[in-house]
């Protein structure tokens, strides 16, 4: 399934072409993308979160549900996590997203080591459980379901990730502004767990 967030690229055309089902966004943001496709996938017995501008490798895959079958109920990649890197990390991100990390690790007695990156893999049953609570409409998805994942008792592995320069587009993600929304997640879920 493809989420068309109103794209003007063609997009929606070319996956169509290749056998895709478009989902028609209504919202914006990723976030809000994210809900509604899993809204829609949930009779699949596994679900991949992936980007569409090829920064992701799907050859990963298999790695990620040999995870799942050896009993994890989301598996998410690390561009952090070694061999994992990436092509796409500015100096500014990658402190931003090792503050964010720090500091949910710390609140949540998590050890995530890369907590903005949307590779995730998720078994029906644990995205049943997790979608149904998801609130963000931005890049903050990812970390909300890092952090709602493990409120729930979900068991999230990572695994080695590499993430390549995008092959299409650029990105949306606006450092201070989206940096600031996943902080205020991260000390939303903080206080609403107390």
């Amino acid at each position: 399934m493809v989420i068309d967030g109103n794209s003007r690229d063609n997009t929606a055309e070319f996956a169509q072409k290749f056998g895709a089902k478009i989902l028609l966004q209504n919202g914006q943001g990723k976030g809000s993308g994210l809900r509604e496709a899993f809204e829609k996938v949930l009779d699949a017995d596994v679900i991949v979160m992936i980007d569409a501008d090829g920064s992701m490798a799907p050859e990963e895959l298999p790695s990620f549900i040999d995870m799942l079958d050896s009993g994890a109920d989301i598996v998410k990649g690390s561009r952090l996590l070694p061999p994992g890197n990436s092509d796409d990390f500015t100096a500014v991100r990658r402190i931003g997203n090792k503050i964010l990390t720090g500091v949910t690790n710390f609140l949540f007695l998590t050890k995530y080591t890369d907590l903005c990156y949307g590779y995730m893999v998720f078994k029906k049953e644990a995205l049943e459980k997790l979608s149904i609570l998801l609130e963000g409409n931005e890049f903050e998805i990812e970390t909300e379901i890092c952090i709602k994942a493990k409120t729930l008792g979900l068991k999230i592995l990572e695994i080695p990730s590499h993430e390549y320069a995008r092959s299409y587009g650029a990105s949306n993600l606006r450092t201070f502004k989206d940096g600031l929304s996943i902080l205020k997640i991260i000390l939303t879920e903080f206080f609403r767990g107390k």
